[in-house]
């Protein structure tokens, strides 16, 4: 069944499209939920018509999302969590998580447009950010433990000092002298 998507929709297409999706997803969600018109001779020519009268907004779009895009490159994500001694996180980091860290540093991002795997492991991953259909950006994202030393996580993340004001350096003098 061919539909022509009203809106984007992650994992199918863009706004305009023309898809084949399954029939029972075409009629019993995409057209109920207004997102699709099914996409007979007539709709593709309205659809034609309306493309060819909005070349120049579709072109001021892109623009805007390619400027949204280049804003965000270079930023990259380092997400403390709580680990447990396998390396495997409680609970997960996921697409509404990076929204906050990216809104924590100015960008505001809906978690819609991310797409990416919960990711339940410390280690290094990717995000991608779909401003556009032709307008995809790629976030480093770094999954450290909370209490990691101190040269993995960044200083804003180390986790609060101990109730006793003993010195830092102290602890691992100590440990050396046990040795």
């Amino acid at each position: 069944m061919e539909i022509i998507l009203k809106e984007d929709i992650i994992g199918l297409g863009y706004k305009n499209d023309i898809v084949n999706v399954k029939s029972g997803y075409g009629r019993n969600y995409l057209i109920p939920q207004g997102k699709g018109v099914i996409a007979s001779p007539s709709a593709k020519k309205v659809l034609a018509e309306n493309l060819k009268q909005q070349a120049h907004k579709l072109a001021a779009i892109k623009a805007a999302a390619e400027e949204r895009g280049k804003a965000l490159e270079g930023v990259a994500l380092c997400i403390a969590a709580k680990v447990s001694a396998t390396g495997q996180l409680y609970g997960s980091v996921n697409t509404a998580t990076v929204a906050e860290e990216l809104k924590k540093l100015g960008h505001e991002v809906d978690r819609k447009i991310i797409t990416m795997r919960d990711i339940k492991k410390v280690g290094d991953f990717v995000a991608l950010v779909h401003f556009h259909k032709e307008v995809v950006v790629e976030i480093p994202v770094k999954v450290v433990a909370e209490n990691a030393p101190a040269e993995e996580a960044p200083v804003q993340e180390a986790a609060p000092v101990a109730e006793v004001e003993a010195p830092v350096e102290e602890a691992p003098a100590e440990e050396e002298n046990a040795e």
